[in-house]
Formats: C-alpha cells, sequence, structure tokens
C-alpha cells in the first residue's frame, strides 16, 4: 500500500494492513517541517524458528511503531533526538514499513515455549 506524501494532513490518515497472521494497524500524521508521524501497532504471530532448538514455533508479536518520514533529506535538528526515514520520491509504501519490521523483530534472539527460560548459553 503506498501513499503520496502530498496527501496526509494534520487530519489523521489510517491504515490496516494485513498479511498472513500479522496486522499493521495505525495512522500517518503530518507534524511540522516536512515531517509526517507514523504511529502504529505490529500484532500478530509469525511462524519462525528457535534460536535453541531450532523447531519452528508460532512467536506472538505485539510492538508499538513510531517514526517520523521526511519528505525528502532530513537536516537534523541539534535540539531533538528524532527517529527519520527519509523518502525521495514523495511515496511512503506502507507494506515495506510491515516487513522491514517484521524482519527487525525476527533477526532478534528468540526461543520456543519449550526452551524459554533453559540453560542453554547463547553464543
Amino acid at each position: 500500500m503506498k501513499i503520496s506524501l502530498n496527501k496526509i494532513g494534520k487530519t489523521p490518515l489510517e491504515f490496516d494492513i494485513k498479511k498472513d497472521k500479522i496486522t499493521f494497524k495505525g495512522f500517518l500524521q503530518y507534524d511540522s517541517a516536512k515531517l509526517i508521524l507514523l504511529k502504529a501497532k505490529l500484532s500478530g504471530k509469525i511462524e519462525t524458528a528457535c534460536d535453541v532448538c531450532a523447531e519452528d514455533f508460532l512467536l506472538d508479536i505485539d510492538e508499538d511503531v513510531e517514526f517520523y518520514i521526511s519528505d525528502g533529506l532530513y537536516t537534523k535538528n541539534q535540539d531533538l533526538f528524532l527517529e527519520v526515514v527519509e523518502s525521495f520520491d514523495s511515496m511512503i509504501d506502507l507494506q515495506e514499513i510491515m516487513n522491514s519490521e517484521i524482519e527487525l523483530i525476527l533477526s532478534d534472539y528468540k526461543s520456543c515455549g519449550n526452551c524459554a527460560g533453559s540453560d542453554y548459553t547463547v553464543e
């Protein structure tokens, strides 16, 4: 789902994307200085492998996602520390953002219910 950044105003533009058993739901809203706030919730279940025993299991996902999108190059304000994604074509691809957030979660260490809290050491 691609959205033109020019169509986003002060009134929140809501979105709801579903993929398999995952939901990415939230809104986009113009903030200031060519910045658009993305605030969403990523929730559901995704099949992955346990990092301890390598067995497949369903991982529960319940993550808050919040960052800004810059229409063009973002020049950092020294007073503020913001997480900003730059868009150079005035478009935002929400499906791509959802996939990136899922990949970030999957890149983290995870263990199934049988291995959680076990004495296995992580190397």
